[in-house]
């Protein structure tokens, strides 16, 4: 096992390949969660809701939007650096 890591550690060309895929796909992914997120609240806004600066908490549909914008963010960040660290001549 440890050696079909270190064989594909060393095959950077086909590992960048799969992380800017990964890139793609989490990008697309983490615009469509936002996108939805600000459809939701203008949609709450349509209906009598307003955005005022009082705070409120999240719950439902609302809040696990939320939290899978956040680890979306996060592990698009994190596929970044490994990209970057990747792509660096050995």
């Amino acid at each position: 096992m440890a050696g079909q890591v270190v064989v594909f550690w060393r095959n950077r060309k086909g590992m960048r390949v799969y992380l800017y895929i990964a890139q793609i796909i989490l990008g697309m992914a983490l615009t469509a969660v936002i996108l939805i997120q600000t459809h939701n609240s203008a949609a709450s806004s349509l209906f009598g809701g307003t955005d005022s600066a009082i705070y409120r908490t999240r719950r439902g549909v609302e809040r696990t939007l939320f939290l899978i914008t956040i680890g979306l963010s996060v592990v698009f960040f994190l596929i970044v650096i490994l990209s970057a660290i990747v792509s660096v001549p050995a």
